[in-house]
């Protein structure tokens, strides 16, 4: 059907070029001329508009269209809108040509990720795209599609930014913001010069579009206000410039997060490259149920010097893709299929829990902002301090594997967090803040915490160990020792379990090694 309706149009073009070269223009005929009716259309023909279309949808509901790559015809294709859903109603067709998701050229995108920006878009989703007869008209005479999506855009346009600021113990978050007059929730920004919504990205005269997940446009100054109050130590907040804002709202364009350029993200998923060793991929993918009852598929134990540490692997971070695939839906077999499956080569998409409750609060996909492991590997090689050399003390502790560390309370607070898994032994070190006063003391990701101020905590519950570290001021002792030694003298002291019995308990967590 697609080859018929081409051919035709092809044909008929052809039919209006040369019955064109051929006509004497008779000025008695004027407008009637058939001819020159058809010239017209020519003229329509090759100045093709693409419509700009804007998709909300609700919790629970669907955007309603498929979009298809399909033999023999070019383009990402819209297929399947159905009658009274969000898609017909944004005013999207059958056979449309997809140019741009949330300002972002896809045309020559692989189908994959094009789908992948769809999916991360959340709740609101702004296509651009080309009628389909005019998109394989354009495509057949040599156009550039990516100039025609650009007709609609200005060069002085810029994006949104999405900045989260952190408050400064003198200065504050550096930040407040005027109501424009006569304009209902609409808000100036203005800045304390140096502060931190400066440093955070932010510029004189942005005007604010949301905040912590809210769009301020249905907001009196009062109520902002108070959210600000509310909002502690940190804020995470869109802008973008007045004269760029006019622009998106002559486009009837939605300024959205999914548009945003980040501005000092504390928490950001990474796509780790591995490539299979000998033993595999080195490293432990579980299942594992956090306190609140929430499942997730977390990496552990990562092998020394293997494939999976020197692509950058963190214990304790929450799988989030594998080859750019999401996990969520899928059972803890399924993934491990897919991890060897890849052959020699995988990628994995990660983020770390604080960092997945910091966008799920936010109301943000988690994988929005993602960045590639290699090239961040490769930037902190650049520009990291020198490797710390080890006290007299700390070599001392290594001849039985623990090390004491000294933590003083400083601008990122103690600079780590802990984390906890139940039925596993330990509380233990699952961030360290770079440049923090944690890593400076000598504190590293998967270390056990036994002592905290002298007292053991090897068998107290998280929240006791986070309680004698709140209470210890400003300056608190940890004696820690690193997850293999902890695991190795775990085992000596207590008597194996058989595995067969642990993997058919009720709450059993399933583990693979990869």
């Amino acid at each position: 059907m697609g080859k018929r309706h081409n051919m035709r149009s092809n044909t008929g073009l052809e039919e209006v070029i040369g019955m064109t070269e051929k006509f004497t223009f008779n000025p008695k005929e004027g407008i009637d001329n058939p001819v020159m009716v058809i010239t017209d259309d020519a003229d329509s023909v090759s100045t093709p508009s693409p419509r700009l279309c804007v998709l909300k949808r609700e919790e629970g509901e669907s955007y309603s269209f498929h979009l298809r790559v399909e033999k023999g015809r070019l383009g990402h294709i819209i297929r399947n809108v159905e009658l009274g859903g969000v898609a017909r109603s944004s005013g999207l067709q059958d056979g449309d040509r997809l140019l741009e998701v949330n300002n972002y050229y896809v045309d020559d995108v692989s189908h994959p990720e094009v789908a992948r920006k769809i999916k991360l878009s959340g709740h609101q989703l702004c296509l651009l795209v080309l009628n389909g007869e005019e998109y394989e008209q354009a495509v057949s005479r040599g156009l550039d599609i990516r100039g025609l999506a650009n007709k609609l855009k200005r060069e002085d346009c810029k994006p949104p930014r999405l900045c989260h600021i952190t408050r400064d113990p003198v200065s504050g978050l550096g930040i407040t913001f005027t109501p424009l007059a006569g304009e209902k929730g609409r808000f100036c920004v203005s800045l304390v010069a140096g502060g931190a919504a400066e440093k955070a990205g932010v510029c004189k005269g942005d005007h604010l579009v949301w905040m912590n997940g809210a769009t301020v446009s249905d907001l009196t100054h009062s109520a902002l206000s108070r959210m600000m109050k509310k909002c502690g130590n940190h804020i995470t907040i869109l802008v973008i410039d007045s004269e760029s804002e006019k622009h998106y709202i002559q486009q009837r364009m939605p300024i959205l997060p999914s548009m945003a350029v980040p501005h000092n993200l504390p928490y950001r998923a990474r796509k780790l490259h591995l490539a299979s060793g000998p033993e595999g991929y080195g490293f432990l993918l579980r299942l594992e149920k956090s306190a609140s009852g929430r499942k997730s598929h977390v990496l552990r134990e990562m092998d020394s010097g293997g494939p999976a540490e020197k692509a950058g692997m963190k214990d304790g971070e929450l799988l989030l893709e594998v080859n750019d695939e999401l996990v969520e839906s899928l059972q803890h077999e399924e993934i491990v299929d897919r991890v060897r499956q890849s052959g020699e080569q995988v990628s994995l998409t990660t983020i770390t829990l604080q960092g997945l409750d910091f966008y799920t609060k936010l109301g943000l996909s988690p994988l929005l902002f993602c960045v590639d492991g290699a090239e961040e590997k490769e930037k902190e090689s650049s520009t990291s301090a020198p490797a710390a050399v080890l006290s007299p003390q700390q070599e001392m502790d290594g001849v039985c594997n623990t090390r004491l560390c000294s933590v003083q309370k400083g601008p990122l607070g103690f600079g780590f967090n802990l984390g906890y898994v139940p039925q596993f032994p330990g509380t233990f070190i699952s961030q360290v803040a770079f440049g923090g006063s944690g890593q400076s003391a000598g504190l590293l990701v998967g270390d056990v915490v036994m002592e905290v101020n002298g007292k053991n905590v090897e068998e107290k519950l998280l929240e006791d160990v986070i309680m004698l570290v709140k209470e210890g001021g400003h300056f608190i002792s940890l004696l820690v020792m690193d997850k293999t030694s902890y695991s190795k003298r775990k085992q000596t002291d207590t008597p194996s379990k058989d595995t067969t019995d642990s993997e058919q308990d009720e709450d059993n967590y399933e583990i693979s090694s990869l």
